[in-house]
């Protein structure tokens, strides 16, 4: 049994992993796209830019309650192979889009499909013991880190190619992960621990109603979303600003994101594990 979870963790950031690189090859050259498809400027492109991503957070503020009550019934793995073919699909959009039209149509279908990562913690939950918890979504964080290092500088290098590149690469990168994830992933939830599919808690607002029998973490619901909102306010905007007031390239910006990915996979790597294990959950999420 011991056995079979630690190659499910190792499964399950591999998966991570790739789905994070896919992600990080697009962000230094969509700027690039986007102006090519309007004719404006940088700062012109800032504005579709936000625009997309509302897109993709609205779809995705709609039907993640949606995919996780999928989850609940028909079990995590399925849902994470839809959640990646939607994403794969999405890039395959971004590079073939003749026009900004087509890059909305893709991030709609990202934002719906888009449970990957929400799936992947659940997965981890299902698995882990609560004393390994902690350390287990640190590993998931890593993940996220490294593919937040290799994905941009990736990406910056392949813009370097050619502005469409970065997104084929993408495509390719998420469907053979979602390949992986069908051949090697196993199902975490058991079915004696599924509950079926309710509408009630399959829309958003019941989602947040459903918050109510749960009050002792109503108060760090608010405090994430506080935190990205601040978070996705930068990321909007980096690529953004550096290429307008610096007139940075494709791969300075895959360079600057690809340091954050370090900083990222240091701290979740090698500082969440020890700090919980010495202070506790609670003072550690205060730190």
């Amino acid at each position: 049994m011991l056995m079979k979870k630690k190659a499910a963790l190792g499964f399950i950031f591999v998966t991570v992993l790739i789905d994070i690189i896919g992600i990080g090859i697009i962000i230094p050259v969509l700027p690039t796209l986007i102006r090519e498809l309007i004719g404006g400027s940088i700062s012109d492109a800032s504005v579709y830019g936000g625009f997309l991503m509302f897109a993709y957070a609205f779809f995705q503020f709609l039907f993640s309650p949606i995919l996780g009550g999928m989850s609940d019934q028909f079990g995590r793995r399925p849902v994470l192979l839809l959640s990646l073919f939607g994403l794969g699909v999405d890039y395959l959009f971004l590079a073939f889009a003749p026009t900004i039209g087509w890059l909305v149509i893709g991030r709609m279908i990202a934002g719906i499909c888009g449970a990957s990562m929400t799936t992947a913690n659940a997965y981890i939950a299902d698995i882990s013991e609560p004393e390994d918890r902690a350390k287990n979504f640190g590993m998931i964080g890593a993940a996220f880190g490294l593919g937040f290092i290799v994905g941009p500088t990736l990406g910056g290098f392949l813009a370097e190619i050619g502005t469409r590149i970065p997104f084929l690469v993408a495509a390719g990168f998420t469907l053979i992960n979602r390949l992986y994830g069908y051949i090697m992933v196993p199902e975490s939830l058991d079915i004696e621990n599924r509950r079926p599919f309710a509408w009630k808690r399959a829309n958003p607002i019941g989602a947040l109603i459903q918050l109510k029998k749960y009050s002792v973490i109503i108060g760090l619901i608010a405090c994430m979303f506080v935190l990205y909102v601040a978070a996705h306010a930068t990321h909007t905007t980096w690529t953004y600003f550096p290429m307008e007031k610096f007139s940075w390239s494709e791969y300075q910006i895959g360079l600057s994101l690809g340091f954050v990915g370090i900083m990222v996979a240091i701290v979740q790597a090698g500082l969440v594990g020890p700090v919980v294990k010495q202070i506790g959950q609670v003072r550690a999420l205060y730190v």
